[in-house]
């Protein structure tokens, strides 16, 4: 899910985020949202009611070391001039949500004319998703 605004989730959507809505798609289990929406926090409750606060993720974390090494989340887009961050939600010590903040990877993914990235930030972004589908699938 990216984007920018408010999200709210109905009550089915929240309890059951693998279902395939315009407000929520799921791989699997793992979940991205990008933007540092206040609101969001919220939707993620109604989703993952019984876990912790959204946590950052270290850089040595296997998502950012599949195929593509990566030092942590990879800065695509300029928002805040802030530094990226990604953050987590773990249910049994397993990553279920990735949280991207001050980078948005869906843009390196979109046309080029779209975002003007350049060809190396578009060449990260979908280094990442890769990273992002390899780790959905093997574990």
């Amino acid at each position: 899910m990216t984007g920018h605004g408010n999200v709210v989730l109905s009550r089915q959507e929240a309890y059951e985020p693998k279902a395939c809505t315009l407000k929520l798609v799921a791989f699997y289990t793992l979940m991205t949202i990008t933007e540092w929406i206040p609101f969001i926090r919220v939707e993620l409750k109604k989703v993952f009611p019984h876990t912790e606060e959204l946590i950052e993720i270290p850089a040595n974390h296997p998502i950012f070391h599949q195929t593509f090494d990566f030092q942590g989340i990879p800065k695509i887009h300029e928002h805040d001039g802030k530094a990226a961050q990604a953050f987590g939600i773990y249910l049994n010590g397993r990553l279920v949500c990735l949280y991207t903040y001050e980078t948005d990877l869906s843009d390196g993914w979109e046309d080029a004319n779209v975002h003007n990235d350049s060809e190396s930030k578009r060449k990260e972004a979908l280094e990442m998703g890769a990273n992002i589908i390899q780790y959905v699938f093997t574990n």
